[in-house]
């Protein structure tokens, strides 16, 4: 980990909490699209197209978050052609001081959500196995609130580390 100041970790705390807060809108549009499916079944590809593109930006919102945490600590992204899932691993990995971002469990499924994105961007809407939408739309609150809830703890250390160091 590189040389961070206090400031600079309170700072990174508060970038996170409003990736967080931005990340947490999609809660509700998710459940209000997959309602309108089952209002109006004629048009669920559509609909489905919809849930697609927020499921993409749900893993590209945990991604903005990776990304400050590692620029900030690490001081780099990881480069190559897989360095999204490295970056993905990287959050498993405990830091000085600090424990890891996530869990492996919520690595573990996070990396659907991320292949998914991959799918979304490289092809039609209307090619969509609306299956696969809808087995990870099941899966994303389980897997979001568990994400929520760990990159938190992860911001409280961050915000107690800086304590530390302020004290020093």
């Amino acid at each position: 980990m590189r040389q961070v100041s206090p400031s600079e970790l309170q700072e990174l705390a508060t970038d996170i909490e409003l990736e967080l807060a931005r990340l947490g809108e999609l809660e509700n549009a998710i459940v209000q699209v997959r309602q309108e499916i089952d209002r109006y079944p004629t048009l669920s590809g559509v609909f489905y197209e919809s849930l697609a593109l927020k499921l993409h930006n749900f893993y590209t919102g945990c991604e903005r978050i990776f990304q400050l945490i590692v620029s900030e600590l690490n001081g780099a992204l990881p480069s190559s052609f897989d360095w999204h899932k490295r970056l993905l691993n990287r959050m498993s990995v405990e830091r000085e001081g600090l424990p890891p971002v996530l869990s492996s469990e919520t690595v573990q499924s996070l990396r659907e959500y991320l292949g998914f994105r991959h799918i979304v961007r490289n092809i039609y809407g209307f090619e969509l196995e609306t299956e696969r939408v809808e087995d990870l739309v099941q899966g994303y609150s389980q897997v979001w609130h568990c994400f929520e809830s760990e990159v938190r703890q992860f911001v409280q250390g961050l915000r107690e580390l800086a304590e530390r160091l302020e004290e020093c």
